[in-house]
Order: structure tokens, then C-alpha cells, then sequence
């Protein structure tokens, strides 16, 4: 590695790092186990448990699934793009490009009575799914913060860097 001032050293991505961290890591199998929990939930007890409820209940249930399913895929998408960075396979740039295909939104979040009427798993894997959404997005926020370069003073390479960590701390 050749000797540079530490005025000429390009500052660290705290993206990239974060991408490549315990925190990042540990939301990925968490993430992803929701999503495997979901799936195995929807295909055997959770259609048993929608075939014995009542017509308004059903119909809670079928599009509440369906809000439940597409927030999963969305965040599982997001997980999936930012594992590429975490592996080298594509830069936090790319990622950033590519994650603009990702809604993240909290979106609609469907009738607080029709939502009682439902089976308690299947309402506790929506809650979860929710605060897993909620984190994607803090995180997401924290990845791609940008940093107004009129703030940064040229030759002292810390200041990026604490801009994007007031960045990370003052979203949501």
C-alpha cells in the first residue's frame, strides 16, 4: 500500500462498511427467516386457518396476506441487493441505482378492525414484518446518506465521515 498524507486518503464509505457488518448481517437472517416463516405459515396452517373464517374475516384475511407477502418481497429484495455489496458483488452506488425498483414505503396499512378479525399468527408475522420494514428503512437511510460537500472542508478527510454518521442519527 503506498504512503499518503492524511489529506490525500479517500474517506472510508460508511455504507459500504455498514453493508459489510454484524448489524447489516444479522438483519439479513432475521429478514430472511421471515420470510421462510411467512411462506411455510401461508401454505399449511395459515390456509387451514382462512378456510374456517367467516366471509368478511376471509377477505380481511386474503388481502392482508397479500400486503404481507408483497412488504416481504420488497424488503427481501432490498436485503438481497445489499448482500451483493456486503459480498463485492456490486458497489453501494449500483445498489443505490438498483434499490430505486424497491418500495420501501410504509404504504397502506389496512383497517385496524379488519386486522383484529385475523388469526393471531398471522398478525404477529404482520407486526414483525413492519419492524423489520422499519429497520430496512432506518438502515437504508443510514447507507445512502448523502452529505452536503459545502459543509465538508477540503483537507480533513474526519468531517465526511461525521457528517454521515449526524446523517444516520438524525433520520426517522
Amino acid at each position: 500500500m503506498s504512503e499518503q498524507s492524511a489529506t490525500e486518503a479517500a474517506p472510508v464509505s460508511f455504507g459500504e462498511r455498514l453493508a459489510g457488518s454484524q448489524i447489516f448481517s444479522d438483519l439479513f437472517r432475521d429478514g430472511m427467516g421471515l420470510v421462510e416463516e411467512t411462506a411455510t405459515y401461508l401454505d399449511g396452517a395459515g390456509r387451514l386457518a382462512s378456510k374456517r373464517l367467516e366471509r368478511g374475516a376471509a377477505l380481511a384475511y386474503a388481502t392482508e396476506s397479500m400486503r404481507l407477502t408483497t412488504r416481504l418481497m420488497q424488503l427481501a429484495s432490498w436485503l438481497l441487493l445489499h448482500r451483493a455489496v456486503k459480498e463485492g458483488e456490486m458497489s453501494l452506488a449500483q445498489a443505490n441505482k438498483e434499490k430505486t425498483k424497491v418500495k420501501l414505503s410504509a404504504g397502506d396499512t389496512g383497517d385496524e378492525q379488519s386486522i383484529k378479525l385475523l388469526p393471531e399468527r398471522l398478525r404477529k408475522l404482520i407486526d414483525r414484518s413492519k419492524a423489520l420494514q422499519t429497520s430496512i428503512r432506518r438502515l437504508d437511510a443510514t447507507m445512502h446518506a448523502t452529505v452536503d460537500p459545502a459543509r465538508i472542508r477540503p483537507g480533513n478527510p474526519v468531517e465526511r465521515q461525521l457528517g454521515l454518521l449526524k446523517a444516520a442519527f438524525e433520520q426517522e
